[in-house]
């Protein structure tokens, strides 16, 4: 790994630590020449997963785009940046576990609702609000109705993850 202060590609690992759930992995660094640290993080790189929109255009799965909607849909609520970013990695290993090469933008949505239904009701609102194009204040009224109607199916809890405390407490 070239050190990006001196430029020169002699170091030595210090430290490794998988993070990200076993996704990838996280290097401490020391060039050797000058002294400098450095963190370097590595992961597998996938075959392209493209998303099949609904008006049938394929687009490049971005994991950054899935990443913002969430962060917005969660924005000034009690979630912590790396709770999101956990449930993120969930719904792409989920993702990846059920489709190899296209994966439909509705199956993206309905998963990405189902998460934050567990995670956040505020969030989830939000966020259908967006994905299901609501056009009036109705809509909202009849979402949060069905939200606590008895026999509406609920979203399973998210299992496990970092700051499962933090996200009901950090703002």
């Amino acid at each position: 790994m070239r050190c990006a202060s001196c430029g020169s590609e002699d170091d030595k690992v210090l430290e490794s630590r998988s993070v990200r759930g076993g996704v990838a992995i996280r290097r401490r660094r020391v060039c050797l020449q000058c002294g400098h640290r450095f963190t370097t993080y590595e992961e597998i790189l996938r075959d392209s997963l493209m998303v099949l929109k609904q008006d049938g255009r394929l687009e490049e799965f971005s994991r950054q785009k899935l990443l913002n909607g969430i962060t917005r849909a969660c924005q000034k609520r009690p979630v912590t940046l790396q709770k999101i970013e956990w449930l993120v990695d969930k719904i792409i290993e989920q993702i990846e576990s059920d489709y190899e090469l296209e994966v439909p933008s509705s199956d993206i949505g309905e998963r990405v609702m189902r998460s934050l239904a567990a995670l956040d009701q505020v969030a989830y609102v939000r966020f259908a609000s967006v994905y299901r194009r609501f056009e009036d204040v109705d809509q909202f009224v009849n979402e949060v109705k069905r939200m606590h109607e008895p026999e509406s199916p609920k979203a399973p809890e998210p299992e496990g993850g970092p700051g499962e405390e933090d996200a009901k407490a950090d703002v």
